[in-house]
């Protein structure tokens, strides 16, 4: 087994530009693909309890789907993660107007964000290192971001991601990944047990913007604190889940300290025995259960189903601009953005 980096086409954007898999392989036989469009994870193969090795996110097995219909399956996500109301914000006493591009409201970059991006990649021993240089103005946002993230799989079986950032101009960043992941292979997604460490989740109305309100999880569907799987709930009558169409929620970490990596979130596959723990030093988790896929796309042998995958995006809490008590994500001149992510696979044996 070649352990390591290996790289490939993986076809041409409309502009002629050339893009690349990259093929990330542990000691262990785990393989990550990665390509430097959006830094998209193609594929992510992790072993059962058996050692049968599946791919566990959802993806495509071209390069058009990812350029156009999407809805960011395995990209990477910046300027900023999740929404912000209405695309708009005052900054420094000067209001900023990003594009919209969900309903009223700017989501994950606008229509041409991080994910629609070509990124520089350089191989760095065992990991892949992509770089993309955002021009001031470009979304709406202000100042030239110089963005690095990091991709290493490890002999732990963990895919670590790490973002690092700097700019020349007050700018709001909040970058995270948006793999969809079903450890089982196929099928939906309900069955998966979940554990989410949080007491509390942002609250959302009915455009999935924040009401500011952070709210406690016990009483509702979203107390995740001990395992329950996915479905368990999620078609009771609870106005958030009305609102989301489902999960589709920043849950607020338990963190011992701020910027500590930590666990946040565990889920668990019964009949493969596939475990994934999300450990991050984000203060949230967007916690997203495949709501809108409908059938309509495909790719790898498979149709995405209604809630085939699931999100796990590490990330600070949405609309944090308009929302002052929200953990602060405006990055300065002379400040660096820099946060880690680790994917963590595991296997629990059988009964």
């Amino acid at each position: 087994m070649q352990t390591g980096i290996t790289q490939a086409p993986f076809g041409q954007l409309p502009d002629g530009r050339a893009i690349t898999q990259f093929t990330l392989t542990n000691a262990k036989g785990m393989v990550a693909k990665i390509i430097d469009y959006g830094g998209v994870i193609t594929e992510l193969h992790a072993p059962d309890r058996d050692g049968h090795f599946a791919d566990v996110v959802l993806g495509f097995d071209t390069l058009e789907p990812y350029c156009t219909d999407s809805p960011y399956i395995g990209a990477l996500i910046g300027r900023y993660g999740n929404r912000i109301r209405h695309g708009r914000f005052t900054l420094d006493g000067q209001e900023v107007e990003l594009p919209v591009n969900n309903g009223s409201n700017h989501l994950h970059g606008g229509p041409d964000g991080f994910d629609r991006v070509k990124w520089e990649a350089t191989v760095i021993g065992a990991s892949l290192r992509l770089q993309y240089h955002s021009v001031d103005g470009e979304m709406g946002y202000p100042g030239n971001l110089d963005a690095t993230v990091t991709y290493t799989l490890n002999d732990d079986n963990e895919l670590v991601v790490s973002f690092h950032a700097v700019t020349d101009k007050a700018t709001p960043v909040n970058l995270t990944q948006h793999s969809y992941f079903n450890l089982a292979g196929d099928g939906d997604i309900l069955g998966h047990i979940l554990s989410i460490e949080a007491d509390a989740f942002v609250a959302i109305d009915a455009e999935s913007i924040p009401t500011g309100e952070l709210t406690p999880v016990t009483g509702t569907p979203f107390d995740f604190r001990m395992p329950r799987p996915i479905g368990e709930r999620i078609g009771q009558p609870d106005k958030q889940l009305r609102h989301g169409g489902g999960y589709d929620h920043n849950f607020v970490l338990n963190k011992p300290q701020e910027k500590s990596l930590s666990r946040a979130a565990r889920a668990y596959d019964s009949g493969s025995g596939r475990v994934l723990e999300l450990w991050t030093e984000e203060p949230g988790v967007q916690f997203y259960s495949g709501n809108f896929l409908d059938g309509s796309l495909s790719g790898k042998g498979r149709t995405y189903q209604h809630r085939s995958g699931f999100c796990l995006e590490p990330q600070h809490f949405p609309d944090s601009p308009n929302q002052p008590h929200f953990p602060n994500t405006i990055l300065r001149p002379g400040q660096v953005y820099q946060t880690e992510s680790r994917f963590r696979f595991l296997v629990e044996p059988g009964a």
